[in-house]
């Protein structure tokens, strides 16, 4: 399985990870104890079975156009009642549009994830997985009520068998960034 993920801009991603060690030191479920080298927050917009290289290059130029997206999280809920914990993220007209138009090209790709698609989407940030509804108060409270705001600035594939992660930009982080 591959995913299409948007990616955290810096102080975002401090705000969740330091969410992750909060609930980890709180003896709560966390994705701080997830030390694999691609862990990091991210929102998933897509899963499929694979990414065809003419769709992985239509999906660069459209993060490359629409990057970055201003986002604004809600609240920290367990989705589903016992699965994981996340941090809801507040659906502008900017996002849902991107998730549109992320669907539109992965339209003829195989092994598309039902759950991600427009109309059945839950836009989140994960904090913790297998969590328990029970401990969904102490959550919140080590959370702390805040509501981040930042942006998604960059795009990847998680690929579910090697583990490995690929940039679906394309000259975001090279040329674009030396002023080029």
């Amino acid at each position: 399985m591959r995913t299409v993920e948007l990616v955290c801009s810096p102080g975002l991603e401090t705000a969740i990870r330091s969410t992750w060690v909060r609930l980890a030191a709180a003896g709560l479920p966390s994705l701080a104890r997830n030390i694999h080298p691609t862990n990091r927050p991210h929102l998933t917009l897509a899963a499929v079975d694979e990414i065809p290289p003419g769709v992985a290059r239509r999906l660069a130029e459209l993060f490359d156009d629409a990057l970055p997206v201003p986002v604004t999280l809600d609240r920290v809920v367990v989705l589903d009642g016992s699965a994981p914990l996340v941090w809801l993220v507040r659906p502008t007209p900017a996002l849902t549009a991107l998730h549109t138009a992320v669907w539109d090209v992965l339209a003829d790709t195989e092994g598309q994830r039902p759950w991600h698609a427009p109309g059945a989407w839950v836009p989140h940030l994960s904090l913790a997985l297998r969590f328990r509804n029970a401990d969904l108060r102490l959550a919140r409270a080590v959370a702390g009520g805040q509501r981040p705001v930042g942006s998604f600035d960059g795009a990847r594939s998680y690929d579910g068998t090697d583990r490995t992660v690929s940039p679906l930009t394309r000259l975001r982080c090279g040329r674009r960034g030396a002023g080029g």
